[in-house]
């Protein structure tokens, strides 16, 4: 089966073996494991997680044409659901806490990993995500305050899990070969949190600080508090900075602040 990558669907397929094998030696994979993949495309991924032997393997694959080239290439060795990630991530919520891979596409990566951190007790039910991002969002995730790349991805992927970044990937590591770098990251959900959080006020909140990341922090203080001034006193926070000036702890305190208001 002759198979096109669809640019629609954000596919590029990882086909650089040194990274696949990098890929799986850092998952750790043991027999006692379930794994998920998403969006395994052709297979190259998933051929090398098969010979460590988990105790369950699933693929979402959104693409029916490579759903059904997997099947024909693995047949009962992999169980494949044929359907788009963010529909169905839920139906991978099991007793035991999961490894994920995943070579994401551009397009929805950040959406597909703010619904993963958005999930109620995180840490039971995944013990690890290993994703490829466009080394932009992966640069993003690390970031931390006080330069370019922090923004509210930064801010919620650090409440909710520790992130490493592994290694950058040249373009030429996959087929056909996108006109950005990428970033191979580890993702690990915290035990321990700051539980009182409600991620909806969080989001909402760093939406509108880093939709004016240029402006002072005085204009989304006022759209969120009507006694914005006295707020910033309680919370020490001088008007005068920007968004990216203020840590990851006080983007929390200022959302506990918020949920005690609303």
């Amino acid at each position: 089966m002759k198979i096109k990558a669809k640019k629609s669907l954000g596919q590029n397929f990882l086909i650089d073996d040194s990274i696949l094998c990098k890929i799986v030696e850092i998952g750790n994979i043991s027999e006692n494991d379930i794994v998920l993949e998403i969006g395994p495309g052709t297979g190259n991924l998933t051929e090398k997680i098969i010979k460590k032997n988990p105790k369950k393997f699933f693929v979402v694959e959104k693409d029916k044409n490579l759903s059904n080239l997997l099947k024909e290439k693995f047949g009962n060795k992999i169980n494949i659901v044929n359907d788009d990630i963010l529909k169905c991530y839920n139906n991978f919520l099991f007793d035991t806490p999961i490894k994920v891979f995943g070579n994401l596409p551009y397009n929805i990566s950040t959406k597909i990993l703010i619904s993963m951190i958005k999930i109620n007790n995180l840490e039971n039910f995944f013990k690890e995500f290993i994703f490829i991002f466009q080394k932009e969002v992966a640069d993003r995730i690390m970031a931390n305050e006080n330069t370019k790349n922090y923004g509210r991805i930064s801010i919620l992927s650090s409440w909710r899990m520790e992130a490493k970044k592994i290694l950058d990937i040249s373009p030429s590591s996959f087929k056909p070969k996108p006109k950005v770098n990428s970033s191979l990251i580890s993702l690990t959900p915290k035990s321990k949190f700051d539980n009182c959080i409600n991620v909806k006020h969080l989001e909402h909140i760093t939406n509108i600080f880093f939709n004016q990341r240029r402006k002072m922090i005085k204009k989304p203080m006022k759209l969120l508090f009507n006694d914005f001034e006295n707020i910033a006193n309680k919370l020490e926070l001088d008007l005068n900075i920007r968004p990216q000036n203020i840590s990851k702890k006080k983007y929390l305190e200022i959302s506990n602040f918020y949920k005690n208001l609303v």
